[in-house]
């Protein structure tokens, strides 16, 4: 099965690369764009039997930092 995660920085947390492309963005002539945040998608081919604790668990120790990030799943039918 196909499976997605995105992960993002936690509310609250900095996000220079965000503020960084905020700032590109009014320099080229975009000046409404704001709260720019930058994360990442992951995607997986799991086995069909692979359940939602187990994907949860890889978010956990390898595929996000759950200190400062929060991460979504996504399963792809």
């Amino acid at each position: 099965m196909k499976t997605s995660v995105t992960v993002t920085l936690k509310k609250g947390v900095l996000d220079p690369q965000g503020k960084a492309i905020e700032g590109a963005l009014h320099s080229l002539g975009y000046p409404g764009a704001a709260n720019v945040h930058v994360g990442k998608v992951i995607t997986l081919d799991l086995p069909d039997d692979t359940s939602e604790a187990q994907i949860k668990d890889m978010c956990e120790k390898l595929l996000s930092n759950p200190v400062i990030e929060d991460y979504e799943i996504e399963v792809q039918s």
